[in-house]
């Protein structure tokens, strides 16, 4: 496999270069981009492989860049980037357009976010379907299940912190954005619960992935689409609109979840936390609440109360008391729920908390991480109606215990310690998301403060 240290040449290196200005511009507008509100200083090119030939009426570069930003003590996010290549590009493909390049090999062509058009993504699920080795690139398939060629490609307009291609509503591939080394859990878990059998996570059909440095790296994964499924959020709020009883959809979404973390549990190891893994775990969510105060000084208030549900829990863990931890979702929330048109509930997007390093998302966890979660995705819902409806978001809270218990035997209200101490620290996380990045959305979690706050949180 090629390294990072060979995978640029002098030829390639040089495209980048005349391609560097545009990219300076670009970046930082796209929707998946993590560096935003900070200048792009420069890049260091990871590898550039063509994946069309230069010089025909169409090209394709797979990139792997590094982003250098301010204050630049640590090494700049790796972004996966598809360029096409054309002389002109077409009216269809405007909002793709990157820029115009006036130097070096690529002089007087355009360049473009390659995802927009369907040849070049087209070219993307033939060397899934081939299984592919381009330079450093390793396109592989499950054996097991087929590619039909042929399929036509449109991207998703819903941009998130990744890009997702269909391919004619039997595939999507999901095109991961800014890519980190280790094993991605996005592609382990679902391919864990393929094995257990588990129908509530679509099977990974193919991936896309290299080695750098000795380290490797999932670049893509291929899974089944859900034709016709409507997203968990967007489904909640048309529900809130309509002033409709979601609950028995909660419910369901429950028993969904406890069958991923059961499946979870069989096909991973599990293990047993007590004082040396807790305490740990306990001082790490105070100092995090420690650093939101600080940042968002509208915690101030809450911050004595907030902390006395981790002191309740590290209370507990001083006392023996100790938990079982699995493998887990790690970032559920209504939008990583899809439901299909049968009413079936599947979960989506095992990457987990972008922002954590992938060996901390890999670590087992309480399952009850996933459960807090989802209780908070439930009033964000609520809270986003017009007006609230805190009463909605307290049935369906609720009824997605109810259906938990069904399929564990256990519900998540009966371990209330451990479900405060992770909803407040999901709560402090999203008041300090919410004023960086959506200060009008800042009064959703601090609702949720004031009442997690409370010596009586429920």
């Amino acid at each position: 496999m090629t390294p990072m240290t060979e995978a640029v040449t002098p030829s390639t290196s040089t495209t980048l270069d005349s391609l560097a200005p545009l990219l300076r511009a670009w970046l930082p507008r796209q929707r998946w981009f993590a560096g935003k509100g900070r200048p792009v200083t420069g890049f260091t090119p990871v590898a550039v492989t063509p994946l069309l030939p230069p010089g025909g009426r169409l090209g394709l570069y797979h990139i792997l860049l590094r982003v250098h930003q301010p204050p630049g003590r640590q090494p700049g996010h790796c972004y996966q980037l598809l360029i096409g290549v054309r002389e002109a590009l077409p009216p269809r493909l405007a909002p793709a357009l990157i820029g115009h390049v006036d130097s070096g090999p690529l002089a007087g062509h355009t360049v473009y976010d390659a995802l927009h058009d369907p040849r070049p993504a087209e070219v993307l699920l033939e060397a899934l379907r081939s299984r592919a080795r381009v330079g450093g690139l390793v396109f592989e398939r499950d054996p097991r299940r087929e590619i039909r060629p042929n399929l036509v490609a449109r991207l998703l307009a819903a941009e998130q912190s990744n890009s997702s291609v269909v391919y004619g509503d039997t595939f999507i591939l999901k095109v991961l954005r800014r890519v980190v080394p280790g094993i991605n859990p996005d592609l382990e878990l679902p391919l864990a619960l393929a094995r257990e059998g588990c129908p509530r996570v679509p099977a990974p059909t193919a991936w896309l992935r290299t080695e750098l440095d000795g380290e490797p790296y999932v670049l893509a994964v291929l899974q089944p689409f859900v034709s016709g499924a409507a997203d968990g959020w967007e489904l909640a709020l048309r529900g809130l609109a309509k002033g409709e009883d979601f609950a028995p959809e909660a419910r369901a979404l429950g028993r969904a979840t406890a069958e991923v973390h059961t499946a979870l549990a069989r096909a991973l190891p599990t293990v047993t936390l007590g004082p040396a893994q807790l305490g740990p775990l306990v001082q790490g969510m105070t100092e995090r609440l420690a650093a939101a105060v600080q940042a968002v000084p509208a915690l101030l208030p809450y911050e004595e109360g907030l902390r006395s549900a981790y002191t309740a829990l590290g209370e507990l863990v001083a006392g023996g008391r100790t938990w079982t931890a699995q493998r887990v979702h790690g970032d559920l929330h209504l939008g990583q729920c899809l439901r299909a048109p049968s009413g079936d509930w599947s979960l989506i997007d095992f990457e987990g908390e972008p922002a954590r390093p992938p060996a901390e998302r890999r670590l087992p966890q309480p399952p009850v991480r996933d459960v807090a979660g989802m209780l908070r995705s439930f009033d964000y819902a609520a809270r986003s109606a017009s007006p609230p409806a805190p009463r909605w978001a307290h049935d369906c809270r609720a009824a997605f215990c109810s259906g938990y218990a069904e399929v564990t035997g256990h519900d998540p209200r009966t371990d209330p310690v451990m479900l405060r101490a992770y909803e407040t620290d999901k709560a402090v996380y999203e008041v300090v998301y919410e004023a960086r990045h959506r200060p009008d959305w800042l009064p959703v979690p601090l609702s949720a403060v004031r009442r997690l706050a409370a010596s009586d949180p429920n």
